[in-house]
């Protein structure tokens, strides 16, 4: 596609080089390509087209990379990374081996600082903002943070911290919502860029030295000043936490954004500065339905989005499925999920049951001591939550929930390797960390029916429980209508082999099952990781040489160490083989690409268990 001005930019330098008139066809230029780009490569559509002009402004205005811009929640920096060298690559964006989907520090001296999760933006900048001070250097430092994001207790805490250091920390807030749309208009933006002048804020500063040695009188000038502001802003809440507040201001127009960021570029002191955008903007579709165009496959920018076609059904579907079902039988079950209602599935319920919905925001943390409230009043609570933001919580899960033995449930999405979204979002960590929990049932369903059986047997557990399942379709096991739970603490035998015993766990079953019948293995689809079939790791143990235990989580403190312990305890030492995920963060891609270079696809299961049988024999020959 031509893009005249896109091709003089390789680097921010270049874009500083542009007249400012330049920057609004620039932006188009940018626009178009991002929707190009995207609609080949599949990515986060709606949120990148709304930040254009910021980011535009931003390089423009700031001495990019020696100023810092730290994004929160990195899934709108497609632009950053077209500006920052890297536009020729992003035909590769989310593919494996290719650009990640993220800000990345390995990736670009652009990319100050990873960014998958939330409301880290704001701790992170103040931390290079205190850095840049204790060393001396005069570079700026600029936090980019969404209003989704800003309902996060951490960024409250930060933004606490930064107005008590008094830091020389902007931050934005970006504002896609529209909900202060009234506010957008010449007034509003008149005053920001005078409030924002080096002129007011130079008067300001003297008046408050001459006001400061007649007290009576300076706070009323400060309450008076406070009044005017509170006029024309939404709230004077930041101007509480110690920051010097600007805003609303349109965040595409990029006269107002230029002069805005330039003035408040030379001011110190914490400050914080409003834009509103909007979703999707410039692409039709993405504006009417931001929702939709947030994560996108692949898709024909001329005619939008395609329904999806009927197949079987996701974990997340079945879980949703299961959701709404066991509603109508328990009157009790509530269903909270921090700000990922569409992604786990909880939509057809939020219908159904609106009033025992609850959306608690970006707030991981809250969620689960939300819920254990709930519980303590009698309630089920089941809170829906991605693997990795799980690990946000943790500190809650164990005293807020398990201390107390209360029965919250945890329906745990995208366990395992997620692949494009990469390590960010890879729900690696959860069989280990929750493994160790006093009291926890841990649930690992191997297909679609299973996943709804367990998922009846963890909420009718008395304590806390979690059902952990893996990102997309399962390998086609129809779940059935019902509500029966399986027996607590039981795997099942898959398969009948000889020498070699598979215990799988969740997921990999499908992988072992074929690698079983190249070694003619025996196969146990374990089901639940705590408590762990003991009697059936027994008598496997007495029946088998080689017992391999495979997981989608990490080797270490795994479901595979599990089975270690439980072995030492009843004095059985068979040789053992753990196969999980390696001691490293497993990059972006393919699934099926990742899964085969961490040895978890059937070839690779078979691989390992060879190797291992021949060092066996070697050893043996040795001896």
């Amino acid at each position: 596609m031509s893009t005249p001005q896109l091709d003089r930019i390789h680097s921010p330098a270049d874009l500083r080089q542009l007249a400012r008139a330049e920057l609004g066809p620039l932006a188009g230029e940018i626009r178009a390509f991002l929707i190009d780009t995207v609609s080949r490569t599949g990515g986060h559509l709606a949120s990148n087209l709304g930040v254009v002009e910021l980011t535009l402004a931003l390089h423009y205005v700031y001495d990019t990379p020696e100023d810092r811009i730290v994004w929160d929640v990195g899934h709108q920096t497609y632009t950053h990374k077209i500006l920052t060298g890297r536009r020729d690559r992003m035909a590769t964006l989310r593919q494996t081996d290719g650009l990640s989907g993220f800000p990345k520090r390995e990736e670009s001296e652009y990319d100050a600082f990873v960014a998958g999760h939330s409301s880290t933006s704001i701790s992170a900048a103040l931390g290079m903002a205190a850095a840049a001070r204790l060393k001396g250097e005069a570079r700026r430092t600029v936090a980019v943070i969404g209003d989704g994001a800003m309902t996060a207790g951490m960024a409250f805490e930060a933004l606490n911290n930064a107005g008590a250091m008094d830091a020389n920390l902007l931050v934005i807030l970006n504002d896609n919502e529209m909900s202060i749309s009234a506010n957008v208009g010449a007034l509003s933006t008149y005053l920001t860029r005078l409030l924002s002048g080096r002129f007011y804020n130079a008067m300001r500063r003297q008046g408050e030295k001459i006001l400061a040695t007649l007290p009576p009188i300076y706070e009323l000038a400060k309450k008076a000043e406070e009044h005017v502001k509170g006029m024309v802003t939404p709230s004077t809440l930041f101007e509480e936490f110690g920051f010097n507040y600007f805003g609303p201001i349109d965040g595409h127009d990029l006269d107002a954004l230029v002069a805005t960021l330039t003035n408040l570029r030379a001011l110190d002191g914490p400050l914080l500065l409003h834009v509103v955008t909007q979703k999707g903007k410039g692409y039709a579709p993405a504006e009417t339905n931001p929702l939709g165009y947030h994560g996108v496959g692949k898709f024909d920018p001329e005619a939008g989005l395609a329904a999806k076609a009927g197949g079987r059904p996701s974990y997340t579907q079945v879980f949703g499925d299961w959701l709404v079902d066991m509603a109508a039988e328990d009157e009790r079950l509530v269903g909270i999920t921090p700000a990922m209602g569409e992604g786990s599935g909880l939509t057809r319920f939020a219908e159904a049951c609106p009033g025992r919905y609850f959306d608690v925001g970006i707030a991981e943390q809250h969620a689960l001591t939300f819920a254990a409230g709930l519980a303590c009043e009698g309630l089920k609570p089941v809170v829906a939550i991605y693997s990795t933001f799980l690990q946000r919580a943790y500190d809650q899960l164990i005293h807020d929930i398990a201390l107390q033995g209360l029965p919250v449930m945890l329906a745990i999405d995208r366990a395992g390797l997620v692949g494009a979204d990469g390590p960010t979002h890879a729900g690696a960590f959860d069989l280990s960390f929750l493994r160790c929990v006093p009291g926890m049932l841990i649930a690992a369903p191997s297909d679609e029916a299973e996943c709804r059986r367990l998922l009846t047997t963890a909420y009718r557990f008395e304590g806390p429980a979690a059902v952990r399942y893996p990102r997309g379709q399962g390998p086609g096991a129809a779940p059935g209508p019902g509500l029966e739970p399986l027996p607590v603490g039981r795997g099942v035998l898959r398969r009948q082999g000889q020498g070699v015993a598979i215990l799988a766990f969740g997921s990999p079953l499908a992988a072992a099952l074929a690698a079983a019948e190249h070694l003619d293995a025996t196969v146990a689809d374990m089901r639940f990781v705590k408590p762990l079939d003991r009697e059936l790791v027994r008598s496997l143990a007495e029946g088998h040489a080689l017992l391999v235990t495979v997981e989608e989580n990490a080797v270490a403190g795994g479901a595979g160490e599990a089975v270690a312990e439980a072995l030492s305890e009843l004095g059985l030492n068979p040789r053992l083989l753990h196969l999980g995920l390696p001691d490293r963060f497993v990059e972006h891609g393919d699934p099926a690409v990742l899964l085969a270079r961490v040895g978890l696809d059937a070839p690779g299961i078979e691989a390992a268990i060879e190797a291992a049988i021949r060092a066996a024999l070697q050893g043996k020959v040795s001896e």
